[in-house]
């Protein structure tokens, strides 16, 4: 969860917590599931396959950039988020990308070679 500090009048301070999953919550439930397909891809797939800007990008203007990635045609709906809203569900979104389970630590591997030679 991020935490946005706003500075109001005279030096007062409000903590605005915005949740990526409340913003999913809000907008991207009836069409995106977090692992499953549903009318939509799951965030999961999602996460596999683009940058946290491609993913903001395609939500802020998803015609124009589904052109960009080569889509015929599109049915999500612009968003006009704030800009916090839109970080905390680019990181949710992110937050579903499958981890990769056959990665080597290349440092450990480095070292062991070394050891025998």
């Amino acid at each position: 969860m991020k935490k946005v500090i706003i500075f109001i009048m005279f030096g007062s301070i409000l903590i605005a917590d915005v949740s990526g999953k409340k913003v999913f919550e809000t907008y991207c439930w009836g069409c995106h599931h977090q692992t499953a397909v549903a009318f939509a891809p799951p965030f999961a797939q999602i996460a596999s396959k683009r940058s946290a800007s491609e993913i903001r990008a395609m939500i802020a203007d998803p015609k124009d950039v589904s052109k960009v990635f080569g889509y015929k045609r599109n049915a999500m709906p612009a968003f006009k988020l704030k800009e916090d809203e839109l970080e905390a569900i680019t990181q949710y979104i992110l937050s579903y990308k499958p981890k990769d389970n056959n990665s080597t630590d290349t440092n450990a591997t480095d070292s062991n070679n070394t050891k025998a030679k």
